[in-house]
């Protein structure tokens, strides 16, 4: 019986190449399933043995902690040359978005304020 290895929603395409590699260089045999044409199924890394689950995900959390620092490194040296976006330059990256989050989210508490002022408190 198959088992579920990795989610791959919204896992990096790098990431999950890499996740890819790691099983075939160490001989555990898996499947793919992908969200399918409406995204609405489950994009993930099979196992075909349930047996090869211990080896995998102790596999998996090497990558994982070497990942994570490798990751972290990169990140501050985008930071470091100020590459790396910050809240105010994400947004103006795309202000129509921003504008239409924020409209939304002063609805919700217009909204929200106005409801309970009705009731009389």
């Amino acid at each position: 019986m198959s088992i579920l290895f990795f989610n791959l929603r919204g896992v990096p395409a790098d990431e999950a190449e890499d996740v890819r590699e790691l099983l075939l260089a160490n001989d555990i045999t898996f499947y793919e399933t992908s969200a399918g044409f409406w995204g609405i199924s489950l994009p993930a890394i099979w196992l075909h043995h349930p047996d090869d689950l211990p080896t995998a995900l102790r596999l998996f959390d090497e990558y994982q902690q070497q990942r994570a620092i490798t990751q972290r490194a990169l990140y501050q040296q985008r930071k470091q040359q100020g590459l790396q976006p910050g809240f105010w330059l994400h947004n103006l990256n795309n202000p129509l978005r921003f504008i239409a989050y924020c409209s939304v989210i002063g609805l919700v508490i217009y909204l929200s304020v106005k409801w309970v002022l009705e009731l009389g408190f």
